[in-house]
């Protein structure tokens, strides 16, 4: 059962509660026709959305940001950074992400994240692994953005691990879960501004000195589900750059994209 490998790989705890039912569903499907995997109409291939759902995913395409992803209105040539990111430098040298964080990415997400749809971690993967070709292509190592040990055991799995290890195996890179440390357990990012974001996730992250020569002088592409403010990313990312990552790139499903 291909799901089963991937959740004894993002944590032991997964044979337990929502972790079995996500698992026992998932094997179920393989026996049916395929189906949507935003809304469950039947669709002509597995892992594909309905033409109703893919028009309400708003993918994000060049032209961009080179170094926020952030999609611009028209193009500007080769290389051309967004006011943001030549304002405000972010710690990571590139970000990508497959989709607006409107409504439908949100629910792809939300699904993974807290309906139990460990099988959607594949699917979007594989369109993150598209979407940042060139940064899986640069990367020596992979590494998730982590849970806090407390809500790891509520949650079963660790969403931004699931994507992260399919990522890794698209691409035929290391991946490093436990490369980075969650230090104490945050508030939820949901309903806070940008300042308490930040605020909320600062030092929160480590790299264990057992961990460290898995990052020390490599370039590593950090994953996470969704991108809103940038915290959470600038973070993590700092705390890779302190324990020698010579490089970071960041990778997530949907970003917030400001009108």
């Amino acid at each position: 059962m291909a799901n089963e490998g991937l959740a004894e790989r993002i944590s032991p705890a997964v044979a337990f509660g929502r972790g079995v039912r996500a698992l026992a569903g998932s094997s179920v499907n393989v026996l049916l026709p395929p189906h949507c995997l935003g809304c469950e109409m039947p669709v002509a291939e597995t892992g594909s959305l309905c033409a109703r759902c893919w028009g309400r995913l708003t993918l994000i395409e060049r032209p961009y940001c080179e170094r926020l992803g952030t999609p611009f209105s028209y193009d500007l040539g080769t290389g051309a950074l967004s006011a943001e990111a030549i304002a405000d430098p972010p710690p990571f040298e590139r970000l990508r992400a497959v989709a607006a964080h409107d409504d439908m990415a949100r629910k792809l997400v939300h699904g993974l994240k807290y309906g139990d749809r460990l099988d959607l971690a594949r699917w979007m993967a594989q369109w993150m692994a598209r979407a940042a070709s060139e940064l899986t292509r640069d990367a020596d190592v992979i590494v998730p953005v982590p849970l806090h040990r407390r809500r790891l055991w509520t949650r079963r799995f660790n969403q931004s691990a699931a994507l992260g290890l399919c990522i890794a195996e698209i691409a035929g890179k290391p991946f490093a879960p436990t490369a980075l440390r969650r230090l104490r357990a945050t508030r939820q990012q949901v309903g806070l501004s940008a300042t308490e974001r930040a605020t909320n996730v600062r030092g929160a992250f480590a790299v264990p000195p057992a961990e460290r020569a898995a990052i020390a002088g490599r370039r590593v592409l950090l994953v996470d589900d969704v991108y809103t403010t940038g915290a959470t990313v600038k973070a993590a990312t700092r705390a890779l750059l302190r324990a020698g990552a010579t490089a970071v790139d960041a990778v997530t499903f949907a970003r917030v994209v400001k009108a």
